[in-house]
């Protein structure tokens, strides 16, 4: 059974407000009374009302008082003002302030329900708005986070206590599990979601550069610098800064981070003017950062302010019942991107997406279902439409080990994954779990070789 919809009636004359709950209640509706403004605003709250009906003129708190110390933020009751007095200025004043509807006493009882009910129907359609937008906060950032696995059911409801609190937040993960996705769920799901979420992949860049990227830098600073230029925790200011692969950062910029993360102040390079901004750091990692500071190559000092909430991201390996619902996923999408009608996955290939370890995470998924799309001919995704996974070719992979030095192992490792991402090194060394520059090293390495040969 429907509860009955709850109007609160405030007015200062004892009869007219028991009147009129005598006939709102004869209607089926539940009232509660108040006799001015004051004794509303306590009855907002315990009563939460569908509708207000409120006289104007009254002592202590008038009508249009309780509608300015009523915000529509607070409450999504309805309101609708009654008035002696016909005053067409107090009318507009009180519709200004977010009043729905207003009333000229006497009342006309079939005027009185008509506007009731229109009033309820606003409420109700206020009510079922906020409903929705609360729908889609709880769920911002998730779309593309899909798992059911008790592992990512537990890394999302860490992630939902920590997104609206101000801790700097450590993602720590395997190359390719989605750290960079969950790091945008945590933005958009704080108070910050408005501002700006600005990313930087730390190992993308020389470590010359790195510091003028994250700090800024003056006019002059160095050759090269033809302008003032703002770095990205300017950029990021009242927002979040996302910081991918943070054990990568040089010692000396480290001091630098953690002087800020201890301060919120930061010089840009070459100039003296100390700069405050309001930025909340995301960093994430693929390595483990206590074994990087034993070998000399990150602060502690530094690795405990990044590590006040730490979320771990489970390689796909270890939740493999959440693969189908991943291919699905990357299947509507790439299916959709490239105009492709594919229904799903034939059982063999289901099965050979199931056997498969997925070194590269999630991400090698991806761009395996991805390729798969592209490549089908039928409306069925087959084994054989998949990159990876195949008896044959594990087979023929593990015939190849014997043999072979841990530099040609390097090295089929390296331009295998760089052609299976189409020549990038970025996207090559997250699935390798190695460096951007590692592989730009190695790649001149062995070009470097080559030309010697050929001479």
């Amino acid at each position: 059974m429907t509860a009955p919809a709850r109007i609160l009636v405030v007015d200062d004359e004892q009869k007219a407000r028991s009147a009129l709950a005598d006939i709102l209640e004869d209607e089926g509706y539940e009232t509660a009374l108040a006799k001015d403004g004051i004794e509303a605003l306590d009855a907002l709250e315990r009563f939460d009302p569908d509708v207000v009906l409120t006289d104007l003129k009254m002592p202590r708190m008038d009508g249009l008082e309780l509608l300015r110390r009523s915000t529509p933020t607070e409450r999504h009751a309805t309101f609708v003002v009654m008035t002696a007095f016909g005053s067409i200025d107090t009318a507009v004043e009180a519709i200004k302030l977010g009043a729905e509807h207003y009333l000229i006493k006497p009342l006309k009882i079939d005027a009185l329900l008509s506007i009731v009910e229109r009033a309820l129907a606003r409420t109700k359609l206020s009510r079922e708005a906020a409903r929705l937008r609360a729908a889609l906060e709880d769920r911002a950032g998730f779309d593309d986070i899909v798992g059911d696995h008790p592992s990512m059911q537990r890394l999302l409801k860490r992630l939902a206590q920590a997104a609206p609190s101000r801790a700097t937040v450590l993602i720590a993960g395997e190359s390719g599990t989605g750290k960079e996705l969950v790091a945008s769920a945590i933005h958009h799901r704080s108070p910050r979601r408005e501002k700006p979420f600005v990313r930087l992949n730390c190992a993308a860049l020389a470590e010359s550069l790195l510091e003028s990227e994250l700090f800024g830098h003056e006019k002059g600073a160095f050759t090269g610098a033809m302008q003032t230029r703002r770095g990205r925790f300017e950029q990021a200011d009242g927002g979040t800064l996302f910081l991918d692969e943070v054990s990568e950062i040089p010692l000396a910029t480290q001091v630098k981070l953690l002087r800020f993360l201890q301060e919120r102040e930061l010089e840009r390079v070459g100039g003296n003017e100390t700069i405050s901004v309001d930025v909340r750091v995301v960093a994430a990692t693929n390595k483990d950062l206590r074994q990087e500071i034993e070998a000399g190559r990150f602060r502690e000092d530094l690795y405990y302010r990044l590590d006040v909430v730490r979320l771990e991201i489970p390689p796909l390996r270890a939740r493999k019942t959440d693969i189908p619902a991943l291919a699905a996923h990357f299947l509507a999408r790439f299916g959709e991107e490239n105009g492709r009608e594919v229904e799903g996955f034939t059982d063999e290939a289901m099965g050979q997406l199931l056997r498969y370890p997925w070194p590269g995470n999630v991400r090698e998924l991806e761009n395996a279902v991805e390729r798969a799309v592209v490549m089908s001919e039928g409306p069925r995704i087959g084994a054989a439409e998949l990159p990876h996974g195949s008896p044959a070719v594990e087979g023929e992979l593990r015939s190849m080990f014997p043999g072979l030095t841990l530099a040609e192992l390097e090295r089929i490792a390296i331009e295998e994954t760089l052609a299976a991402f189409d020549g990038s090194t970025a996207r090559a060394a997250e699935a390798l779990g190695v460096s951007q520059r590692t592989i730009q090293y190695r790649i001149k390495q062995w070009q470097a070789e080559t030309d010697a040969e050929e001479e």
